[in-house]
């Protein structure tokens, strides 16, 4: 992805938001291959900075990412700081995960469900 309204509209689909980064992630409905744009705003470092990021973060979907993302889905990656510094396998394990997020239904929960904070366990 390459132009400002593609990033736009990618801001109206789902949010995945994750300790090191957040995706975007939005239907374009058309069954293509997706597309995957890279955020790294000034906040985060000076250029080379931001460019390290950016290079990490591309070769984390070539290296696998890429295997979770589904046809016809415009991702946005906004990296925060903590990219800079993640040990690359963690990063690319993060990265996996969030996309694979992208499957599931919009309403369901990513984990199973918690137990009841009421409800203690062996005591009556």
């Amino acid at each position: 992805m390459r132009k400002r309204a593609e990033f736009l509209a990618a801001r109206r689909g789902r949010r995945l938001n994750g300790p090191c980064f957040f995706i975007e992630a939005r239907n374009r409905g058309d069954g293509t291959d997706p597309r995957v744009g890279l955020t790294v705003t000034k906040k985060v470092g000076n250029s080379v900075v931001r460019n390290r990021i950016r290079r990490r973060l591309r070769e984390a979907i070539r290296l696998g990412a890429e295997t979770e993302m589904v046809p016809g889905f415009d991702y946005v990656i906004v990296a925060r700081r903590e990219v800079r510094d993640m040990p690359f396998a963690a990063l690319k394990d993060e990265l996996s995960r969030r996309l694979a997020r992208t499957k599931q239904p919009q309403g369901e929960p990513a984990t199973a469900k918690r137990r009841d904070p009421e409800r203690r366990s062996g005591s009556d």
